[in-house]
């Protein structure tokens, strides 16, 4: 009898070595598919006669994607992308649509306008013909602000805890806004100042959402008032991650949960592994679906969202939690228009303001904290909408065609 002895330590290696090199496979394959979809147009007719073409770069996926409104429900610049394009074409454009990151799209015909978030509009305004209105849409305060504020925050970091971190969300600066006719600015007074230097005018659609949800009136606030919630996407130290942990593990008696992919930061979740896995009073969930029976489960438990970040072109993931009955408690580069019948403005993000502030809300009466609570979710219902956003881009589009399109017909 022929017996087959098998080397468990090589099988571990095979399989190791097998699992690796389908990793890379997929990774390889991955970006030859977002090569592909980079370089790829949709384009859109309005009914009718058209009265003339439109470039929008800015976000091509859910023009892609199998299904369009489950993208859309992701990230508001999925939709917001979308209602632009249907708003142009409702104007009587015709519509092009290319991913800001298409480096390579050389214009082939006449365009009327031209809207780009990036570096699109520097590259191509050699190319576009003189009567083209340029506009910039700024979803992010200005990229010089943005990196050095980040920067700011990893210094600190770093002489406070003797670490050095990666910078999770720089990019490359654009001159977008001086080779632009006017700025559309989806966030608050905080980006449109990053902005004025280049003495052009802006103009203000409010962020959209991408859920809504009614509100909690069942929440029973006398037992959530001590509990937190930070919610938001990849940069951690941008968003002010760091500063709240430190300071929510000096205040057991408060409870902090994370909603975010700190998983994805390794350098982060290594140095904070402590305060992230094994401090009692700080529960790390990880990202979440905000469509989801788990976000609601975890708004309705919390009082307030906890929101630090030293830049933001609107603050999206606050305007959220803001429509989930929640609190805010931000910087004002949160970029959220907050008073102080309904939120809270730090004014230096320190730790130990962090801890003032949040020690401060917990004691308020719990009456009191509904109807600040009451009052967070009316601002965003009135403010922060789908409806609204559709609303103030028509009304912008409409005066930005009115003012360029006169004064270019003059050159």
């Amino acid at each position: 009898m022929n017996i087959l002895i098998i080397d468990s330590n090589r099988t571990v290696m095979i399989a190791k070595f097998l699992h690796r090199l389908g990793y890379y496979f997929n990774f390889i394959l991955d970006k030859i598919r977002g090569r592909i979809n980079r370089i790829k147009v949709a384009s859109f007719k309005p009914e009718g006669i058209a009265k003339g073409n439109a470039l929008i770069s800015y976000n091509l996926d859910p023009f892609l994607a199998k299904s369009t409104e489950a993208v859309c429900n992701k990230h508001t610049h999925h939709w917001e992308t979308v209602e632009m394009v249907r708003i142009l074409l409702d104007f009587g454009y015709c519509v092009d649509v290319i991913t800001l990151f298409n480096d390579l799209f050389i214009p082939k015909k006449k365009y009327s306008i031209a809207i780009d978030s990036r570096h699109n509009l520097e590259r191509l305004a050699p190319l576009l013909d003189r009567d083209c209105i340029r506009v910039l849409y700024a979803d992010t305060a200005h990229i010089i602000f943005h990196n050095a504020a980040e920067c700011n925050r990893l210094y600190a970091l770093q002489q406070r805890r003797g670490i050095t971190l990666r910078n999770n969300r720089f990019e490359l600066p654009n001159k977008g806004v001086e080779y632009a006719d006017c700025t559309i600015v989806l966030g608050n007074e905080f980006t449109i100042n990053t902005f004025k230097y280049a003495r052009k005018p802006i103009y203000r659609v409010p962020i959209s959402t991408t859920e809504i949800y009614p509100f909690p009136e069942e929440k029973d606030f006398a037992t959530c008032c001590q509990r937190f919630l930070w919610f938001g996407s990849n940069g951690a130290v941008h968003k002010g991650l760091d500063l709240v942990l430190e300071a929510f593990a000096e205040m057991p008696d408060c409870h902090l949960t994370i909603c975010g992919p700190v998983s994805k930061e390794l350098d982060f979740e290594k140095a904070f592994y402590k305060e992230l896995y094994h401090t009692p009073n700080i529960h790390t969930y990880g990202w979440i679906d905000v469509s989801s029976s788990d976000f609601v489960k975890i708004a309705n438990s919390c009082l307030g969202i906890i929101y630090p970040s030293c830049s933001e072109g609107g603050g999206g993931c606050v305007i959220t939690c803001m429509h989930a009955g929640l609190i805010p408690i931000v910087t004002y580069e949160a970029s959220v228009d907050i008073r102080d019948d309904y939120g809270v403005i730090l004014k230096e993000a320190s730790i130990e303001e962090i801890k003032k502030e949040i020690q401060k809300i917990s004691s308020l009466p719990p009456a009191d904290l509904k109807a600040m609570a009451r009052r967070s979710w009316e601002f965003v219902r009135a403010n922060h909408t789908r409806e609204k956003y559709s609303q103030e881009y028509r009304r912008v589009i409409t005066e930005i065609i009115d003012n360029f399109g006169k004064s270019k017909d003059l050159n």
